[in-house]
């Protein structure tokens, strides 16, 4: 098999991953450098190396090169783990045509032209074109559920029939051409020769020649490429940086100049003995000084704040795949993380786009209701409510329902299906249906119920089972369903000798054609069913006379034969075939929903996110499930965007929906858009159609492209808003909008695990969404917006008695600390509370969360971190320094002794207290933030205070012999030797503290969020609940005699 024009052996391996062995160290560098803090500690720590500083470059370099080690390791193995998942794809077994033989190899390894086995339930390597199947008519059947998640079976047809069981092939030349109009391949093929051909190799279930493959197939070409996701809260944290970067350039500036002012003082000159050189006097060293201050005050800028927020998503990452009820017991699958840098951004979603089918729906059709010559029966318990096959129009309408459809039978399992074993309804115990439509399915089991039994079919006959009797009708003719028609038409002979035409559509393309039966009441029936959100279907027939069936044959085999204009000569056969037909009635049929989806849907609504519905599906359908899953309310005014032509044509109708949703005084609106109308939407009038959109409770999107999907999301990423987005979806035809949305969820489906694969978290059920945003998306955001601010508070009570104590040293760049606690106050000192507390934290019950969708409210639009509560903890950090540095002050700065032997304190006697009082400041800060408090916070808490007297004592109170000078010697201890310093240290932190608490009190008593309301409806419920308890027991020692009333 030839294939001109693609020769180039394209490989067949797919990888959708970030990182390879050789850019993993260049490109991870490449992104972490892009991190505002970790570039500058770059700078900070290769300044420290070219210039004399007052810290040792050890302070800068260490803590970066941690930083730098721990995040490395962390995007390593999330890849490590795509990458995994990707051999597992590429490492699959498939069998193909190599030197005449069936070679077995993998799928990383299909050519372009490799002739590729393919048997009954194994999965598709390439995109190939189908050469033959083990079905004689050539065809066979297929399911796209790892694409679009779909189960049900497509019909593929081969390119030519080939004879199978014999041991002669044709040699066939296939070129392809895409045809831009109807947006397919046209294929032409010429027969070249006949040539003997191994019989082995033509024994297949199925054999395709691979002519896309690797990253060129269809699917992959659909996919959008992957990009490095950045959540709202570290975009938050780079703009802090900034601010806190130029707080920093401020103070050395500051700094630099009042050294200099003094400097020019004489009275401030050196002293005799140590005076400067004429040279030194002349040269100058402005900005090294600048530089020196710079790495002096550096710790404003706390890098630890980065590692901690690494170790919390990792970390914390796991609680989302142990949450019991994110486990779905059927599949046994529970929710995983594939990337847990946007933990956070879970809480601050606005927008949902979802898919349908698979995502919303089981895709498992159920027959509900039908309406027969204007009667409406319902099926109840698999039964309908009245046995009537005896009457001719209902044995008319089943019959159809039997032998209008392309259902196959599987082979296995037919095996005597004549005299096989029948249930009590007449339904065949081992029979399995497979067609290319779920509602086909659901209709033809829906009759072998009532007792009418599709059983099998050949090229030209169909067998059905009526009561028990078996029936064969020869097949004439079938008229393919298409999307221009909506209907599709057999014609068969009965056994009588009669010819019969069986049409099945829907009511739009049905009723119309139809001039006899109960068509007024058949109407009404289907509009009710639709309000009931089933996918409705009308059934009507006619009888042939040999005349006619004479013409259409005739007409059919022409317009099938014709050489050009094949298409539109056949659709106009069908349009003069169905006419004139007999309504026999309708069917109702129910796309089954995954489990709580109105209530999913209801609670997202509720929490103020927009959902929006973004299938494939046609809109009738789409509409359907949009009004059943709660998506579309029935008092909602639906709005219409679809068949628009032209790009005048569609702004013209947008403008009529502005005008509508402005004059309707309706609460809720929704919109109904198709895929052809949005392509004109988007290509001039963006703004227009987004103000209607943005109007809109509700958006359906059908008939939509994978890649449109995509763009829709972005269109709404890019709006002056900014929003938060998140997609759902279940098929490799969603990868797209995952990949651009902010937060891409896949839901593991029963087939398909590309979505899964390539999302940010993957769930088995679209019902988990609501605890994996409500309750895990609420508390991580809390927890990191927390960790965040106290990070930024905790280093500007570090470095601003830094800043302050240059006024008292002259500006010589003394340090206040000593260098050990300046390396150590961010890695132990103050590290674990915060740590612990970003991952435990729970300011409210989760169930309570889960029940209060509106709580979602009060985190939305990245409220916690906005600039109002980042100036009130700077400021709240820059008053405690104060306090720290001139209650310090004032106790020793006095030359005033506090010891008993009259001996006096020094600077690093001074600046250690300063260190003391904020250590402990800091941390108890932590515990009045922490609301939930386990043995794990205790021990963090207080531990954290614990170690750092312990350690003070054992780092001053011995000579190590490793340290070349030791500063420190001696000083912990004689400071805890005072009790007026003890006093100092504890009137501090009550300072700090007080009017921390103060301004808490009065904020939930004058402005209570509802989360704070929630809190303390909760506590007073806890507390009625233990006295309840309390009574009861007393209660019962009072009957048992234990207590008297008088106690009680």
């Amino acid at each position: 098999y030839l294939i001109p024009g693609l020769q180039d052996q394209a490989p067949g391996r797919r990888f959708y991953v970030s990182y390879t062995v050789w850019n993993f160290v260049p490109k991870n560098l490449f992104e972490q450098f892009r991190r505002v803090a970790n570039f500058y500690f770059l700078i900070i720590f290769l300044v420290q190396l070219m210039i004399d500083t007052p810290t040792s470059p050890i302070t800068s370099g260490l803590p970066l090169f941690f930083v730098i080690t721990v995040t490395a390791i962390k995007q390593g193995y999330e890849d490590w783990l795509r990458h995994n998942s990707d051999n597992e794809v590429n490492g699959a077994p498939v069998y193909v045509v190599r030197s005449g033989g069936l070679v077995k190899t993998r799928s990383k390894n299909i050519r372009v032209g490799d002739i590729v086995r393919i048997a009954k339930d194994e999965i598709f390597p390439a995109d190939l074109v189908l050469l033959s199947s083990d079905r004689l008519d050539g065809s066979c059947h297929v399911t796209t559920a790892s694409l679009d998640g779909e189960t049900n079976l497509k019909v593929c047809t081969c390119i030519c029939i080939m004879l199978l069981w014999v041991s002669k092939c044709f040699w066939v030349v296939v070129t392809f051409s895409f045809d831009q109009r109807r947006k397919k391949f046209v294929k032409s093929l010429k027969l070249l020769k006949i040539i003997n051909f191994l019989k082995e190799i033509i024994l297949f279930c199925f054999a395709g020649v691979a002519i896309y493959t690797g990253m060129e197939t269809k699917m992959a070409l659909n996919y959008k490429s992957k990009s490095q996701k950045r959540s709202a809260v570290e975009k938050s944290m780079n703009t802090f940086l900034i601010i806190y970067l130029i707080i920093l350039i401020s103070e050395a500036i500051i700094s630099t100049i009042l050294k200099y002012t003094w400097e020019a003082e004489e009275k401030w000159d050196e002293p005799w003995y140590n005076q400067k050189t004429e040279h030194q006097r002349n040269s100058s060293k402005v900005f090294y000084d600048f530089l020196a201050f710079l790495v002096l005050y550096n710790f404003i800028i706390p890098i630890s704040l980065y590692v901690t927020v690494e170790m919390q998503k990792f970390l914390g990452s796991f609680f989302i795949g142990w949450d019991l009820d994110l486990y779905h017991e059927e599949s046994g699958q529970k929710a995983q993380v594939n990337t847990s840098d946007l933990n956070e951004e879970l809480g601050q979603v606005e927008y949902v786009f979802t898919d349908k089918t698979g995502t919303l729906t089981e895709n498992e059709m159920q027959f509900r209701e039908c309406s027969i010559n204007g009667i409406k029966y319902q099926e109840i318990n698999g039964r309908l409510n009245i046995i009537f096959l005896q009457i001719k129009e209902h044995n008319l309408f089943f019959k159809a329902v039997s032998l209008c459809h392309t259902v196959q039978i599987s082979n296995v399992q037919t095996d005597g299906i004549g005299d096989g074993p029948w249930q009590s309804n007449f339904a065949p115990s081992q029979l399995e249906y497979y067609a290319s439509s779920p509602d086909e399915k659901a209709l033809v089991e829906a009759a072998a119920r009532i007792g009418i039994v599709f059983v099998g079919n050949s090229e030209e006959t169909m067998e059905v089972k009526t009561l028990g009797k078996l029936e064969r009708y020869k097949l004439l003719h079938i008229l393919e369903f298409d999307s221009d028609r909506r209907r599709m038409s057999v014609i068969v002979q009965a056994p009588s000798g009669e010819k019969l035409l069986f049409a099945k559509g829907a009511e739009s393309s049905i009723l119309p054609k139809c001039v006899g039966g109960e068509i007024e009441k058949t109407r009404i029936h289907v509009d009710e069913f639709a309000l009931k959100g089933l996918r409705t279907l009308c059934m009507a027939y006619k009888q042939l006379t040999s005349k006619e069936y004479e013409e259409i044959d005739r007409r059919l085999f022409e317009a099938r034969t014709a050489l050009q204009q094949r298409e539109e000569k056949l659709a106009d056969v069908f349009q003069f075939i169905e006419k004139d037909l007999i309504l026999l009635g309708a069917t109702a049929v129910e796309d089954r929903l995954q489990d709580r989806v109105r209530e999913t849907i209801e609670a997202l609504r509720m929490a103020g996110i927009k959902v929006w519905v973004l299938t494939g599906d046609k809109h009738e359908t789409a509409v359907s499930v949009s009004l059943s899953c709660g998506h579309f309310h029935r008092t909602m005014n639906i709005l219409e965007l679809i068949n628009q032509k032209s790009d005048s044509e569609c702004a013209e109708q947008l403008r009529q929906l502005a005008r509508r949703i402005t004059e309707d005084h309706v609460i809720q609106h929704g919109l109904v858009v198709d895929g052809t109308s949005l392509s004109l939407a988007l290509r001039e009038h963006e703004k227009l159609f987004m103000e209607v959109c943005r109007n809109c409770s509700a958006v359906l999107c059908c008939r939509m492209a994978p890649l449109q999907k995509a763009k829709v999301i972005r269109l709404i990423k890019i709006s002056p808003e900014k929003p938060i987005t998140l997609a759902v979806g279940d098929g490799a035809n969603d990868v797209s909008m995952i990949q651009e949305a902010h937060v891409g969820i896949g839901i593991m489906g029963k087939e398909g695990r590309q979505a899964a694969r390539n999302s940010d978290y993957a769930i088995a059920r679209f019902k988990f969404l609501s605890k994996l945003l409500f309750v895990h998306g609420h508390y991580y955001y809390i927890r990191i917006a927390t960790l965040v601010q106290y990070f930024f508070y905790k280093n500007v009570c570090f470095i601003t008695p830094q800043f302050l104590y240059q006024f008292y040293c002259l500006f010589s760049q003394q340090t206040l600390y000593d260098s050990v606690y300046l390396t150590l106050y961010n890695i132990c000192f103050t590290s674990l509370p915060i740590l612990i507390y970003s991952l435990l934290e729970q300011h409210i019950d989760p169930h309570v969360l889960q029940s209060k969708p509106t709580l979602y409210r009060d985190i939305s639009k990245n409220r916690q971190l906005s600039i109002k509560t980042f100036l009130y903890w700077t400021i709240l950090g820059f008053s405690h320094a104060f306090i720290f540095f001139f209650g310090s002050y004032f106790l020793i700065g006095k030359d005033i002794s506090l010891l008993g032997n009259g001996q006096m304190f020094g600077n690093w006697t001074f600046g250690t207290l300063v260190f003391t009082v904020m250590v402990i400041t800091v941390t108890v800060k932590m515990a009045l933030e922490t609301h939930f408090w386990t043995w794990i916070n205790h021990l963090v808490t207080w531990g954290s205070i614990v170690f750092y007297f312990i350690f003070s004592l054992f780092y001053g109170g011995i000579l190590w012999p490793f340290l070349g000078s030791q500063n420190m010697y001696f000083v912990f201890i004689q400071l805890l030797s005072s009790g007026s310093a003890w006093f100092a240290i504890i009137i501090m932190v009550v300072t700090c503290l007080f009017l921390d608490i103060v301004k808490k009190v009065f904020d939930r008593q004058l402005h209570p969020t509802n989360t704070e309301k929630a809190q303390v409806t909760i506590f007073y419920i806890q507390y009625l609940f233990k006295l309840k308890v309390c009574n009861i027991h007393r209660t019962a020692a009072i009957v048992e005699g234990k207590e008297s009333a008088e106690q009680t």
